[in-house]
């Protein structure tokens, strides 16, 4: 308990929570307004997972040279910048005068947001060691999770009012960045080495065996996080059940509030069972969840299927970013770290892409089908090709 009233008594950690909330904010709180801005633009429900792939896309290509960069000259100076494009172009969407041009300026919207999701984790690695870290990497997990479970709800309450108004949010990316202005206290790095040395040292730690299962395994789970449940969870709670928006938010925050009580209790679970068995539970949990989606005729079901969800969420995502971290010394955290925020963006992009084609073929049973293949297939990748040991 000492250890942990230590640790919240870092003002730094606030804004690592804070960084983490913006981050989640780009894509939580705009799914439950997807009916309405499908009806709105009168397009179809494929066409609204653009919304996502044009504000993952820049991730994809940009998140290594951020950074990189972070690495040579310092985390302050990428995330300022990025924070004020976030916020700017992400008001900016309320004014779209079509879908078109709101696809453009989620696209910028995207560009600010490509090196918040690497450079809280590598703050967390630059700040922490150890135990510490473990505890510190579930509570921003948790403080993931909520921020998740709250932008649906308060996205789904705004959407009542039109579409337009759940990008206000975005503003409040600007007053955090002038916070890390005056408050972030933390190690820099002081990379004097050549680029060629420096990248050197990056691929030597990527290239290890459990480093590409987990990048593999992160973007087979965001494609089915980003593709089978937020772009067609909220579309079948609007068929099936005739939900509205607020409802479709109350339901999807649900699976968020489950994943931060796992995720809090991060430490304790890595003392009871090991990174294998967390990454097994996990994959199950998900398989067993999207299963439930494909079938479910009542309200009871989907309780079950997102608390599941939770579940795997809750095990996977800080175990992975507590495993990657340690990889990488400060020197390169930001480059190592930044190339798995590479693949999230890469699986949050494909997701809606891939999942749709199973939607357009056979509906919304086949979109949920489609994620609990996926799902098993990382259990399988877990089960016979991740290695006991983590460092290998």
């Amino acid at each position: 308990m000492q250890q942990d009233n230590a640790v919240f008594k870092n003002n730094n950690i606030y804004i690592i929570f804070s960084v983490t909330l913006i981050a989640m904010m780009g894509v939580a709180s705009i799914t439950p307004a997807f009916p309405d801005i499908i009806a709105h633009f009168k397009i179809n429900p494929q066409q609204v997972g653009g919304l996502i792939v044009a504000f993952t896309l820049p991730g994809i290509f940009l998140t290594p040279v951020t950074g990189t960069l972070a690495d040579r000259y310092g985390r302050k100076l990428i995330l300022v910048p990025s924070l004020f494009l976030f916020g700017i172009a992400g008001i900016s969407c309320m004014f779209a005068p079509s879908f078109f041009w709101l696809l453009v300026l989620r696209f910028i919207q995207g560009i600010g947001a490509s090196s918040l999701s690497s450079l809280n984790i590598t703050l967390v690695g630059d700040l922490f060691s150890g135990e510490t870290r473990t505890k510190v990497m579930g509570y921003n997990a948790s403080v993931l999770s909520i921020g998740t479970a709250t932008y649906p709800a308060v996205g789904g309450a705004i959407a009542v009012f039109g579409w337009q108004f759940i990008f206000i949010l975005p503003i409040l990316a600007i007053p955090l960045g002038i916070w890390i202005i005056k408050g972030l206290n933390n190690p820099e790095p002081k990379n004097k080495t050549k680029l060629k040395d420096y990248f050197s040292r990056v691929w030597k730690t990527i290239n290890q065996k459990n480093v590409w299962v987990i990048l593999i395994l992160s973007v087979i789970l965001f494609i089915i996080l980003y593709g089978t449940y937020l772009t067609y969870f909220p579309l079948m709670m609007k068929t099936r059940f005739g939900s509205e928006s607020y409802t479709i938010g109350l339901m999807m925050s649900l699976m968020s509030v489950t994943t931060a009580i796992v995720s809090s209790r991060l430490s304790w679970i890595s003392k009871k069972i090991t990174i294998k068995q967390q990454l097994i539970i996990g994959s199950l949990s998900y398989f067993f969840s999207t299963l439930l989606m494909m079938i479910a005729q009542s309200y009871e079901m989907l309780i079950v299927s997102v608390m599941l969800f939770g579940v795997g969420h809750g095990v996977i995502i800080p175990s992975v970013q507590n495993l990657l971290v340690g990889f990488a010394s400060i020197q390169e955290r930001a480059a190592f770290m930044s190339v798995n925020s590479m693949v999230l963006r890469l699986g949050q992009t494909l997701g809606p892409l891939i999942v749709g084609i199973f939607y357009s073929l056979k509906g919304l049973s086949a979109a949920f089908g489609a994620g609990a293949v996926l799902a098993l297939s990382m259990f399988v990748i877990i089960q016979f090709v991740f290695s006991t040991s983590p460092h290998k």
